[in-house]
């Protein structure tokens, strides 16, 4: 009998303890309780339109220099990437507008990489049609499919789209949108301001990279730092979650990464459980993946369930950047400090979880015509670690030891200069 009312006491105690600690916090690896390590997937999408005939890259026309870079980059591939390669505007030589902008295949299907047939594919190629970039780049993603990890479309392009819709940036927000861990990285070869502007857009949707390739040499080495890029990040890509209207109920963040979306001048929070002892910090990214007015901001706050802000982290644009980002760092001990010599602890409080909100803002305002759906992309960074204060100095700053050093110094100060100047007057005075 007695030990039958134990078991009772036991099983409720531990009904009782489930029901404080509450639900376990979102894990940006909890889609798979055992992490598979796949092969990272990129796929090379060139344009073949008939402008990269220009011959403006070091006296080269501009499809030689990208093939040139192509097969330099498949000799240096390493063994456990999939590359596939897809082009536009390789194959249609008409007039007709409406069949020209289908002009897109896959001429080397994502896998294992077969180098010859790689080179030999890409060398036959030849400058002939239109540039349906937006149709490309929604084939390419197909072409991708999905997983775990992000994969990464490298966009090579001398010219803006000439066949929308669809316009290669919605097509960019709406992969995006969808969250299929698409990273889109654009490489220009022409000085063109429009097409400068629509690549950044289409790299701004999808969180990858812009840049201006004007040499054979810069086209090379850009190429492979992506390509490899592909296997050294995103191991583990953002897990996706939604931000609440208010703290109370607000999604329980443990650490890792996470992606969400977030409207024009709109506020975002999450909770995250802190322990004494511990330190949180916090990171937020949000890309500017359209038309925005140019005073914008990004607010990173850190504030107490009772709405009181405990520390803030704040960083502004000037309008010309792609990302905006803020971070924090904040621990109970910085509490504490400020408050004062808290109250004798309460046995057992010591071990008591805070549960800090997090609150992401922004100042963003569209400029006429933007679309507002879907929100900005956002990216969190959340870790909880040990709390690191800085070292403590010699205690030399504090009551009387600090007064007696100084008199000391005065001292000294004052009998220094006394000798120089009797030693200064008396030899004035023999001279």
């Amino acid at each position: 009998m007695i030990n039958k009312r134990r078991s009772t006491a036991v099983l409720i105690g531990l009904l009782a303890a489930a029901a404080l600690i509450g639900p376990s916090p979102a894990r940006a690896d909890d889609e798979t309780t055992e992490p598979v390590a796949e092969p990272p997937k990129v796929e090379l999408v060139l344009d073949v339109s008939g402008s990269m005939r220009a011959k403006d890259i070091d006296g080269r026309s501009r499809i030689s220099v990208a093939q040139q870079a192509f097969n330099e980059v498949v000799d240096a591939l390493p063994d456990e990437t999939q590359l596939g390669i897809r082009v536009l505007g390789a194959t249609y030589r008409g007039k007709d507008k409406k069949q020209g902008c289908l002009d897109t295949q896959q001429i080397v299907p994502v896998g294992p990489v077969d180098r010859t047939q790689a080179k030999a594919a890409v060398a036959g190629l030849r400058p002939t049609g239109f540039t349906p970039v937006g149709l490309a780049l929604r084939s390419a993603a197909q072409d991708l499919g999905t997983g775990s990890t992000a994969r990464r479309i490298v966009l090579i392009t001398d010219g803006e789209d000439t066949c929308a819709p669809p316009d290669p940036c919605d097509v960019a927000r709406e992969l995006a949108a969808q969250g299929t861990r698409l990273v889109v990285d654009t490489l220009g070869l022409a000085p063109d301001e429009k097409v400068r502007r629509q690549l950044l857009c289409i790299a701004g949707a999808t969180g990858g990279t812009y840049t201006a390739a004007q040499s054979a040499d810069e086209l090379t080495g850009r190429i492979k730092q992506l390509v490899d890029r592909a296997r050294d990040t995103y191991t583990a890509a953002p897990a996706v979650v939604g931000g609440g209207t208010a703290c109370e109920g607000a999604p329980l963040l443990a650490p890792g990464v996470y992606s969400d979306r977030e409207a024009f001048s709109e506020h975002r929070w999450y909770r995250v459980p802190v322990r004494p002892g511990q330190e949180l910090r916090a990171s937020v990214s949000v890309a500017l993946d359209r038309p925005v007015n140019p005073d914008y901001g990004v607010l990173l706050r850190a504030t107490a369930p009772d709405g009181r802000e405990l520390v803030r982290g704040v960083d502004a644009g000037s309008g010309r950047t792609d990302v905006v980002s803020a971070g924090l760092r904040w621990s109970a001990a910085e509490e504490e400090d400020e408050d004062g010599p808290s109250a004798e602890p309460t046995p057992g409080a010591e071990q008591a979880v805070r549960t800090v909100c997090l609150v992401v803002s922004n100042s963003f305002a569209a400029r006429p015509g933007t679309r507002a759906q879907p929100g900005m992309p956002v990216e969190l960074t959340v870790d909880v670690v040990a709390a690191s204060p800085a070292p403590d100095g010699p205690d030399l700053g504090r009551g009387w030891v600090l007064l007696l050093l100084l008199t000391l110094a005065g001292l000294l100060t004052g009998l220094v200069a006394g000798l120089l100047t009797r030693w200064w007057v008396h030899t004035w005075r023999t001279n």
